[in-house]
């Protein structure tokens, strides 16, 4: 790509961003000096996979009410943890940032580390969202790709064409990205994806590496769910959980919140662990 054509991408993607953008995210605002609490950055990101931001905004600061700190996350239960989590769905994603808290606190001193090979070593953390993580919290520049970014480069770079790789896709990402501030560029990708989805549908079905979620009412994940969401408020046995969830995956979910060491069972009854 030109070097001329690189510019004009970015400056069409910052000028969205400066007159549209969504700068009073909380995790996007700075504390009182100026720089960026990477605790906060590692908590947004796992609440931000696979859920809308207008669902986690409330439930970001709940959370980091109860949690002010990495070190005060670490030393909670994870019965704690679930609790706060109710709501966002996809509760592995809570013991993951708890095990996380707990590594961080315990191999490397309380402070998320900026390398990519070692967060991705830790629970929950993949190469995308490792890379999310270095460019948000610590403004290195990184290379990964999210529903939002594939959106923007599909939109300018892939018009008419279908089965993208994302391979092709992440070879743009390294050439347009923004080495002097990457941050502020990742997040003008993410706003303004986000509005070319409004605007022109999902066109990540032209993705190569598409999958359509399939539906939360009736699924698995749905009767999960419940189940974490009743034993926040008490323990229950058996029996009561069927009268409340009358499926027959029931105990099968039991099963694998069991082995997950999501739940545990003590005296016939239920309970978060």
């Amino acid at each position: 790509m030109k070097l001329a054509d690189i510019k004009r991408f970015q400056e069409t993607v910052m000028v969205y961003y400066q007159e549209y953008g969504r700068h009073d995210l909380p995790w996007r605002i700075p504390e009182p000096d100026g720089h960026f609490d990477t605790y906060k950055i590692l908590v947004s990101e796992l609440m931000l996979q696979q859920t809308q931001v207008l669902r986690v905004i409330p439930k970001y600061h709940e959370f980091l009410k109860t949690f002010p700190s990495i070190e005060s996350l670490a030393n909670a239960s994870l019965g704690e943890v679930l609790v706060m989590w109710s709501g966002l769905g996809y509760n592995r994603r809570a013991k993951f940032l708890w095990q996380t808290a707990q590594a961080i606190v315990s191999e490397h001193g309380g402070h998320l580390p900026s390398e990519i090979t070692k967060l991705v070593t830790l629970p929950g953390v993949g190469k995308n969202t490792a890379a999310a993580i270095t460019a948000y919290a610590f403004n290195l520049p990184a290379v990964f790709i999210e529903t939002n970014i594939r959106t923007v480069y599909i939109h300018h770079f892939f018009q008419d064409k279908t089965d993208i790789p994302d391979t092709e896709i992440l070879q743009l990402v390294s050439q347009t990205l923004d080495m002097q501030n990457p941050r502020i560029w990742f997040w003008s990708l993410m706003d303004y994806g986000t509005y070319l989805k409004q605007a022109n549908g999902n066109l990540n079905k032209l993705s190569k590496s598409y999958v359509k979620q399939s539906s939360f009412i009736g699924s698995r994940r749905q009767i999960r769910g419940k189940v974490i969401r009743l034993l926040s408020q008490q323990s229950l046995s058996e029996s009561k959980l069927i009268n409340e969830i009358a499926d027959e995956r029931l105990q099968s979910v039991l099963d694998d919140l069991l082995k997950e060491q999501m739940i545990v069972q003590v005296g016939g009854m239920y309970r978060l662990r």
